[in-house]
C-alpha cells in the first residue's frame, strides 16, 4: 500500500508557511510562532507515517441471533503508525454504513443487517481507507469485495395437511384403505391360510362358537363345538407422495411500479418467490416429519425435477433448490406439464398472473391428481401508477380473479398464503390447510 500526504496535511503546511512569511514580512515574531505548531504536526506525522500495508475483508458469516438477520465478521489489519481506518459497508436495499474505527494490529468488527428476503445475495461490499498519525498521511482507497450470503426461508409450524387420494407404500404414518399391519380395526374375519396366529381373536371365536364351549373347543352341554377361528384385521399404514411445484417464472413484490423488470424489487418487502419459498419449506418440513416422500418441480426451469424422497438430508436438498429458484430470462412455454408420479399430491405455488400455471394445474387435476394451489402474490400497491397504467392493472386484476375462479371450478383447491393478496392480512393459511386435510374431496 502506498501512503501519501493527505489534504489536511497540505492545508496545515500552507497555513504554516503563510504565517511564517507574514511574521517575517511584518516583523511580528508572535505571528510567525503561530505557524510552528502546524508545521510541527505535519513533520511529526510524516516521520511517523505507517510502514507496510493494511487489509480489510469479510472473513466469514456469523450465525444469526434471530431469523431474518444476516451477520458477518469484518477483519481489519492495520500497520504500525496508523491511527484510524475509515470503513464503508453496503448491502442491497440498505443504507451504506460509514464508520471511523480505531486502528489496531488486528480487529474483528461484527456487521449485521435484517432482511425479509430469501435467496442468494452479494452483501457487505464497500471500501476502506487507512489514516496515519494526526491525519497527515493516508492510504489509497481499497475495495471490500463482500461475500455471498444464502438467506433460507422461515419454516412455519403446521398442524394437518391434505393427503393424496391414494396412499402408496407398505409402511408410513397414515392409515390406508387396504388391510395389513396397522393400528385401527378394519373387521373380524374367519381365519384363512396366511393369517398370523397372533391375530386370532379368542373372545370373538368363543362367542361365535357358543357360550357352552370350553377352552379346547369341546361342547360342555352338547349344544355347540368350536369349528372355526376368527382373526382381527387392521388397516395397513402407508406414506404419501407429495410434489411441490414452484412457479419461478416471475418474481413480483407489492410495488406494482417495479413489475416487468423495470425496477429491482425492494429488499424490505417480501416478493412472491419469498412467500413461495416460505410456504414450500413449511410444507416440506411437515410432510417429511411424518415420514412422507416429497419432491419438487420448478416450472421456470427445464432441468430435471428433484425426485421424491424422505429424510432430513432430503429437506436440506429441497431447501437449497428453493433458495436457487429465481427467474432466468424470458419465461418459456411448456408443451405439456412435467411428469408427476402416479397418485401424488401436487401443491402448486404461483402468482397466477398468466394462464400457463392455471392450465397446468387443470391438466393435473383432470389426470386424477389432487391439486392444491397456493396463492403467493403479495398485496399489490398501485398508488404510484399513472392513470393509464392504473387502468391496465385493474384489467390484470380482473383477469386474475376470473382465472382463480376457473381454477376452483375445475376441482383445484385454492389456499392463499399469509401476506398474499387473497389473504388480505389474515393468518389463516394453516387453518385452511387443516380444513382441506379433514374434508372429503371427490376424485
Amino acid at each position: 500500500m502506498t501512503w501519501r500526504v493527505s489534504e489536511t496535511a497540505v492545508a496545515y503546511a500552507v497555513a504554516a508557511a503563510l504565517l511564517l512569511a507574514l511574521g517575517v514580512v511584518a516583523g511580528r515574531a508572535d505571528v510567525a510562532v503561530l505557524g510552528v505548531p502546524l508545521a510541527g504536526v505535519v513533520l511529526w506525522g510524516w516521520l511517523r507515517r505507517p510502514l507496510g500495508g493494511a487489509s480489510a475483508r469479510i472473513a466469514r458469516t456469523r450465525p444469526p441471533a434471530k431469523h431474518g438477520e444476516v451477520a458477518a465478521t469484518l477483519e481489519l489489519q492495520a500497520p504500525a503508525g496508523a491511527d484510524a481506518v475509515w470503513v464503508r459497508v453496503e448491502a442491497p436495499g440498505h443504507t451504506a454504513l460509514h464508520a471511523l474505527v480505531r486502528a489496531e494490529a488486528a480487529r474483528d468488527i461484527r456487521v449485521s443487517i435484517e432482511s425479509v428476503r430469501t435467496g442468494r445475495f452479494r452483501m457487505f461490499a464497500g471500501g476502506w481507507l487507512g489514516i496515519g498519525a494526526s491525519g497527515v498521511t493516508r492510504g489509497a482507497p481499497e475495495v471490500i469485495s463482500g461475500t455471498t450470503v444464502t438467506l433460507t426461508p422461515r419454516v412455519r409450524a403446521l398442524r394437518e395437511l391434505p393427503l393424496p387420494f391414494r396412499l402408496q407404500g407398505l409402511t408410513g404414518g397414515h392409515h390406508s384403505r387396504r388391510a395389513g399391519d396397522g393400528g385401527d380395526l378394519r373387521d373380524v374375519n374367519p381365519f384363512t391360510p396366511g393369517d398370523r396366529l397372533r391375530r386370532i381373536d379368542w373372545r370373538v371365536t368363543a362367542r361365535r362358537a357358543g357360550q357352552g364351549t370350553s377352552a379346547a373347543g369341546v361342547a360342555v352341554d352338547g349344544r355347540s363345538r368350536l369349528t372355526e377361528l376368527y382373526v382381527r384385521r387392521t388397516f395397513a399404514t402407508a406414506d404419501a407422495t407429495v410434489m411441490l411445484v414452484i412457479d419461478s417464472r416471475d418474481e413480483v413484490g407489492p410495488d406494482v411500479t417495479a413489475w416487468g423488470d423495470r425496477l429491482p424489487a425492494r429488499h424490505d418487502e417480501a416478493t412472491s418467490l419469498d412467500l413461495a419459498r416460505e410456504a414450500a419449506a413449511s410444507l416440506a418440513r411437515h410432510y417429511l416429519d411424518q415420514g412422507d416422500r416429497v419432491g419438487m418441480v420448478d416450472l421456470g426451469r427445464s432441468r430435471a425435477p428433484v425426485p421424491s424422497a424422505g429424510g432430513r438430508r432430503h429437506l436440506h436438498r429441497l431447501t437449497q433448490r428453493l433458495v436457487l429458484a429465481q427467474p432466468e430470462g424470458d419465461p418459456f412455454g411448456r408443451v405439456r406439464p412435467p411428469q408427476i408420479p402416479s397418485g401424488a399430491l401436487i401443491v402448486l405455488f404461483s402468482t397466477f398472473l398468466d394462464d400457463q400455471s392455471v392450465n397446468t394445474a387443470v391438466v393435473w387435476r383432470h389426470s386424477g391428481h389432487r391439486v392444491v394451489a397456493v396463492d403467493v402474490l403479495p398485496m399489490p400497491v398501485p398508488d404510484y401508477l399513472p392513470p393509464a397504467e392504473r387502468v391496465a392493472f385493474g384489467i390484470l386484476r380482473l383477469e386474475r380473479e376470473e382465472r382463480l375462479k376457473n381454477l376452483v371450478r375445475s376441482g383445484v383447491e385454492l389456499v392463499p398464503w399469509e401476506g398474499s393478496a387473497a389473504a388480505r392480512g389474515r393468518n389463516d393459511a394453516p387453518v385452511q390447510l387443516t380444513a382441506l386435510a379433514r374434508s372429503r374431496v371427490r376424485r
